[in-house]
């Protein structure tokens, strides 16, 4: 009975249990960025659309004495809180690059080849589309991969996608990321302050140096972070550039080895059981044995790993309440003959699938790259059209590219209507796909 009881949950995890259930959902993440790009769409386009603006306008300081700096809540979610995205994004392409599918030449050159399509024809479609025109600053709207939406798609499908083609989707969106970083650093920025940059690059050169000397604690990489992240957004160069440089400063080696782990482990499991119940002993072995859990754990997975649902729950939802609002109906059907519109919704839902499909098709047709197994032609493209999802980055790409003003809202129009398409398009190809091969001949 007292063991039964034991096991009894406590009210607190009888209420928060359906949370907790959803939050371990795969899915759950583009699940909540639905919702709010919703709410944000229905904001916008409610008699109350002045609220929504004056929320995201309204300015906010932060700092003391001659530093401060002030942005509106718009700027700080885009600069800031995105800073900490691309941290993680950045945390995702170096786990990629030691252990991952971008670890071995011959395991990174498929999807880097799919990738250079997937960005290629999206950019040579709106730049057809718009013929200059005074827009053609918006050509890199259409490159991105939403990898929340992409993914979150693929784990509805369920069964119906092997295995190896979520892979194959993620290193692929993993190394559209790194291209999407290079493509803002190098493209979208404009008069830089040099000193401002050079100091930024100091406090990462440090970061990068605190590595090199075994400094495992986290908080000197967020001190060094914060202060590289104000240096880089003085610069010129956006500030999300700085969570990218950061990532890769973070250590990656684990300070206790697994055998020293296992052996550690097992003696103090030993003593623990022998420990008196509630005794300072026992407290003393569980507090020991924690420290070793933490030393056998790289900092760059435990930050990463910690990272994941705030920025899954919080960043990115608030990046898309703050940039999906758009007033769809004071524009109505006239934005979607719109130069931009048509550029940015070709060049996601035809560009992204083709240029993939047919880069993957004339690598493996030259033996460059293998296709991975059980994959058909049909599924790398729904896999493709599911990368036609721009959202995030594409919003991210649209506000450096346009600012503000018609155009910025006319792209966001094009990217959420090319994005729904997509994401139609790729679920119907792929699950079609599979009551294909279920279908006896």
């Amino acid at each position: 009975m007292q063991k039964a009881a034991q096991n009894q949950p406590t009210p607190i995890e009888v209420i928060t249990s359906p949370f907790v259930r959803f939050a371990s959902m795969e899915a759950a993440g583009g699940i909540v960025l639905l919702s709010t790009t919703v709410l944000a769409l229905a904001w916008a386009n409610s008699p109350w659309e002045h609220i929504y603006h004056e929320v995201f306008e309204r300015p906010f300081s932060i700092g003391f004495g001659k530093f401060i700096l002030t942005e509106n809540w718009h700027e700080w979610i885009n600069d800031g809180l995105m800073s900490l995205f691309f941290f993680l994004v950045g945390l995702e392409i170096k786990r990629e690059i030691l252990v991952g599918e971008l670890s071995s030449l011959r395991r990174a050159v498929y999807p880097f080849v799919a990738a250079i399509g997937g960005m290629a024809a999206p950019a040579l479609i709106y730049l057809a589309v718009t013929r200059g025109g005074g827009v053609s600053r918006g050509w890199a709207i259409p490159i991105s991969t939403d990898i929340a939406f992409t993914l979150g798609a693929l784990t509805f499908l369920g069964k119906r996608v092997p295995l190896a083609l979520k892979v194959f989707v993620t290193a692929l969106a993993i190394v559209d990321d790194i291209f999407a970083v290079i493509v803002i650093a190098v493209f979208y920025t404009s008069e830089i302050n040099f000193v401002s940059l050079i100091l930024g690059l100091v406090c990462i050169s440090i970061a990068f140096i605190a590595n090199f000397l075994g400094v495992r604690k986290p908080a000197v990489y967020a001190v060094t972070g914060i202060l590289a992240w104000c240096c880089v957004l003085s610069s010129g160069v956006h500030a999300t550039i700085a969570g990218i440089l950061l990532a890769f400063t973070i250590p990656a080696r684990t300070s206790l080895n697994k055998s020293e782990f296992l052996q550690h482990s097992r003696s103090l499991l030993n003593e623990l059981e022998k420990a008196q119940a509630n005794s300072l002993e026992e407290h003393s072995i569980i507090h020991t044995l924690e420290r070793k859990v933490e030393l056998v754990e790289s900092p760059l997975h435990r930050i990463e790993h910690a990272l994941q649902p705030w920025i899954g729950f919080l960043v990115m939802p608030l990046f898309a309440l703050a940039n999906a609002g758009v007033n769809v109906l004071r524009f109505g059907a006239s934005a979607l003959h719109h130069a931009v519109c048509l550029g940015v919704i070709l060049g996601l839902v035809i560009g992204k699938p083709a240029g993939i499909w047919l880069f993957s098709y004339l690598a493996v047709k030259t033996r460059l790259v293998e296709r991975p197994a059980h994959v058909s032609w049909s599924q790398i493209f729904g896999a493709g059209c599911l990368c036609g999802i721009g959202f995030t980055m594409s919003l991210f790409v649209a506000g450096l590219a346009f600012e503000f003003g018609d155009l910025l809202e006319i792209s966001k129009i094009a990217i959420l209507a090319a994005s729904l398409l997509s994401a139609i398009a790729g679920c119907l190809i792929l699950a079609r796909e599979e009551a294909a091969e279920e279908t006896p001949e």
